[in-house]
């Protein structure tokens, strides 16, 4: 039985200068046999976890561990066999080769890896019967839907037949009968001994999900009461890149927004005095936050959700992270 446990995983890389965080100490499980949806909108980390969970990309700290082994602990030959053989990927742009058969394309990385023409055959014409493409074997993508094409690349990233398949939005440029078709199939294929990872701003699959991993910014409850928060000098409320829950104003002492650069400096944006606010983009719009916020002095500051700082400041213009 298989298990995916993703621990503390923080992704960290330079843009424009400054260090964006796509995922700060994230984690989640899953399950034997699950289809587990990473849910979220575009610029949450779907992509960049899916990557991590693919071994094509390492991240900065966190662990990832799938039916016993440490992802994140793989090295050269061990981790090229872990991309071959346990990880199958359903790329969100299909990446078929245009010259290519259907069959062609399904049997290149067996082809790649060594398997003979005649037995590669053999294994793409069965996934393509299980795909439910056994007559179009034959035609090229172009002669081909958009379902059709995603079905391809569904039987491709099953030829190894790994534990743990992975695909990033795939009822992306699709139509909704073609939609249809690709989450039935996605549904059948997660089955013990196989996990089915999906990534998605789609809440259509959420219904046929056993696991729902929201990747988006937590929204604080409507209802939630003001809470304060006693800050001692130098002490970090929140770090650029972590998720946005509450809008900030300081009752006392002074709070300090600043951004975090590349090579481990920092570029102070403001400093936030009594009865002024912060941190409200975040909440409002429903991204992680843009700067990180540190009291300069001992502070107190009072955090509210995003409703209920609307009503007490409506025309706030959105100034800070």
């Amino acid at each position: 039985m298989v298990s995916l446990v993703a621990e503390d995983l923080t992704v960290e890389f330079s843009s424009g200068g400054y260090l964006i965080r796509p995922l700060h100490e994230f984690s989640f499980r899953a399950g034997d046999g699950e289809l587990v949806v990473l849910l979220g909108p575009s610029g949450c980390g779907k992509t960049t976890l899916l990557s991590c969970l693919a071994g094509l990309l390492t991240p900065t700290a966190g662990s990832i561990d799938f039916d016993g082994t440490t992802v994140t602990g793989l090295v050269g030959g061990a981790l090229a066999e872990y991309r071959r053989h346990t990880a199958g990927v359903v790329f969100q742009a299909f990446n078929l080769i245009p010259s290519l058969t259907a069959r062609a394309n399904v049997m290149v990385p067996l082809r790649l890896a060594g398997v003979p023409r005649a037995e590669a055959g053999n294994r793409a014409d069965v996934l393509l019967e299980q795909v439910g493409l056994a007559e179009r074997g034959h035609h090229r993508p172009d002669q081909m839907s958009g379902g059709q094409q995603q079905r391809v690349a569904i039987a491709r990233a099953l030829v190894q037949d790994p534990p743990l398949v992975l695909a990033d939005e795939p009822t992306a440029h699709l139509d909704y009968i073609q939609v249809e078709g690709v989450l039935r199939l996605l549904r059948g294929i997660a089955a013990p001994g196989r996990m089915v990872v999906v990534a998605t701003h789609d809440e259509r699959i959420t219904e046929l999900a056993d696991t729902i991993v929201e990747l988006a910014p937590h929204r604080a409850d409507p209802g939630e009461e003001p809470h304060e928060v006693a800050l001692a000098a130098g002490e970090v409320l929140f770090r650029q890149g972590a998720a946005s829950d509450l809008v900030y104003v300081v009752e006392s002492g002074e709070v300090e927004i600043f951004r975090e650069k590349d090579d481990g400096t920092e570029e102070r944006v403001s400093v936030v005095t009594p009865g002024a606010y912060f941190g409200e983009l975040g909440p409002l719009l429903h991204l992680p936050r843009s700067a990180s916020a540190r009291a300069r002095t001992d502070a107190t500051v009072v955090g509210y959700n995003s409703h209920l700082f609307r009503r007490l400041h409506p025309g706030a213009p959105g100034r800070a992270p």
